[in-house]
C-alpha cells in the first residue's frame, strides 16, 4: 500500500523523558516537523518539566508522572525513551509487551546483557524497534561504510578515528545529579558523548575480537568516571583499531582514517578524501624490484553539502517503518554492537588487561556495581540543565 494510500494513518508518539534531548524531539513532532506523527503524550518524574509540557504543549497532550500508566491507557501507538540510560531496556521490554513501537535514545543500556534481553523481547514481539544513532544518516560517513562493504580500500589494514571535540566544562558536568556518575549514566564519554562514534565504527569496520582500553577517571574534571580514553583493538584478519577520545582538550579534532590494501580514507572537516592504488599493495610489495616504489595514487574528495539533520531523518523513518514498512536506517536491536565496544573497554581499563569482545557480562557487571557502590555522594542539588527547543549541534556530527 502506498503512502497516498494510507495518507490518513497516523502514529501517536510518546516521549518519555523530557529532558534535553526529549524535550527537543517532543517539540519537534508536536509541530509537525514529522509527517504522520503526533505528539500524543509526555512522560517525566520532574513536576517543573510536566508543567513546563502543559505550557508548551497548549494542554493538549497528555501528561504523565508514570510511565507505565502511559504504557497501559492506549494513548499512545510508539514511545521514544529518552530517560538515564540505564531505564532504556526496562522502558523498551514493558512498551513491546503492550504492543507498543519503541524508539529509543542512544545507548542502547549500560550493559550489555540487559540489552541482548530488550532485543530478544523486541524480536519476539513483532513491533518496530529503532534507535536514534542519527550520524548514520551523514553522507559522508553512509559513503564510506558502502566502499568499505565494496572492497574500495580492499582489505582493511587499520583504522584510527581521533574525536575529542567533545569539550565540557565542570558547569556542565554540575548540571545534573544524575551527570558523570556511576550510578547515573553509567559512564563517562563513552557511554554519554561516544554512543555515536563507537556505532559508526563498527557500522564501518565490524566488530573487533579484542580490546585494550585505558580509561581515565577525572583526568580534566572533578568527576568519578572517564573523561579521557585511548583504545586500542585487534581483528580476526589481523587489522588494527585505535579510537581517542575527551571531553577535556580544547579545540578538539574529529579525524577518521582507514588504511587498506587499496589505499586510504580520510574523513574530516567535512570531506571524505580518498586516496586510491591502481593495484594492491600486496602485490606491489613482493613484485616490486624498486625498495621505495613510487606508485601511482588516485585522489578524489567528497564534501559533505546538506547541513546534518539526523533527528529528524531518524525520527521521519522510525514513522515510516511503521506505518508503511520502510527499512530503518538504524534498527534498535544493532544498539548492541557498540555498547559491546564500551564494555569491553571498561572491563579492560579496570583489569588492566586484554578483554575479548564481547566481555563477560557477569564479570563486567560485578565490576560496574563496584564502582556504584564506592562512588562518592556528591551533592548536585539545586542545579539545573536547560531544555532547549532545537537541536543543537551537540549530537550531530561536528567537524
Amino acid at each position: 500500500m502506498s503512502k497516498q494510500e494510507m495518507g490518513r494513518k497516523v502514529l501517536r508518539i510518546g516521549v518519555v523523558g523530557i529532558g534535553n534531548m526529549g524535550s527537543v524531539h517532543a517539540v519537534q513532532i508536536f509541530e509537525g516537523k514529522v509527517k504522520g506523527a503526533v505528539l500524543a503524550a509526555v512522560c517525566d518524574i520532574n513536576k517543573e518539566r510536566l508543567d513546563w509540557a502543559g505550557k508548551r504543549f497548549h494542554g493538549s497532550v497528555r501528561l504523565y508522572e508514570d510511565y507505565a500508566r502511559l504504557l497501559v491507557e492506549g494513548s499512545v501507538d510508539a514511545v521514544l525513551i529518552a530517560t538515564p540510560h540505564n531505564l532504556h531496556p526496562v522502558i523498551a521490554v514493558e512498551a513491546f509487551g503492550k504492543k507498543i513501537h519503541v524508539l529509543t535514545e542512544k545507548p542502547a543500556g549500560v550493559d550489555g546483557d540487559s540489552v541482548v534481553e530488550m532485543n530478544h523481547v523486541a524480536k519476539s514481539s513483532g513491533m518496530v524497534f529503532g534507535i536514534m544513532y542519527n550520524q548514520r544518516t551523514n553522507p559522508l560517513y553512509k559513503k564510506l561504510h558502502d566502499l568499505v562493504k565494496e572492497g574500495a580500500l580492499g582489505e582493511i589494514k587499520r583504522f584510527v578515528w581521533i574525536i575529542n571535540n567533545w569539550y565540557r566544562t565542570q558547569a556542565y558536568y554540575d548540571s545534573g545529579s544524575w551527570r558523570a556518575t556511576w550510578n547515573g549514566e553509567g559512564g563517562g564519554v563513552l557511554l554519554n558523548q561516544c554512543p555515536h562514534n563507537l556505532d559508526i565504527w563498527q557500522w564501518i569496520m565490524g566488530m573487533p575480537n579484542r580490546i585494550r582500553a585505558f580509561c581515565r577517571i577525572g583526568n580534566y574534571h572533578d568527576i568519578q568516571v572517564e573523561d579521557d580514553a585511548t583504545i586500542y583493538a585487534e581483528y580476526e584478519n589481523g587489522a588494527s583499531a585505535v579510537f581517542i577520545t575527551s571531553t577535556g582538550e580544547y579545540p578538539g579534532t574529529n579525524r577518521m582514517e582507514i588504511s587498506g590494501t587499496r589505499g586510504k580514507a580520510v574523513v574530516e572537516n567535512g570531506e571524505l578524501k580518498l586516496f586510491l592504488l591502481e593495484r594492491n599493495e600486496r602485490e606491489i610489495c613482493f613484485s616490486s624490484p624498486a625498495g621505495m616504489p613510487v606508485e601511482p595514487v588516485i585522489c578524489q574528495t567528497i564534501a559533505q553539502e546538506e547541513a546534518d539533520n539526523g533527528h529528524l531523518k531518524v525520527l521521519q523513518n522510525f514513522t515510516d517503518a511503521v506505518l508503511y514498512g520502510e527499512e530503518l536506517l538504524a534498527p534498535g536491536e544493532e544498539g548492541i554492537h557498540g555498547l559491546r565496544i564500551s564494555n569491553a573497554a571498561y572491563l579492560s581499563a579496570w583489569k588492566e588487561d586484554w578483554v575479548s569482545v564481547p566481555a563477560d557480562g557477569n564479570e563486567f557487571l560485578r565490576y560496574l556495581n563496584k564502582k556504584r557502590e564506592e562512588e562518592k555522594n556528591v551533592s548536585k542539588k539545586g542545579k539545573k540543565e536547560n531544555m532547549a527547543e532545537e537541536y543543537s549541534e551537540r549530537w550531530s556530527v561536528r567537524w
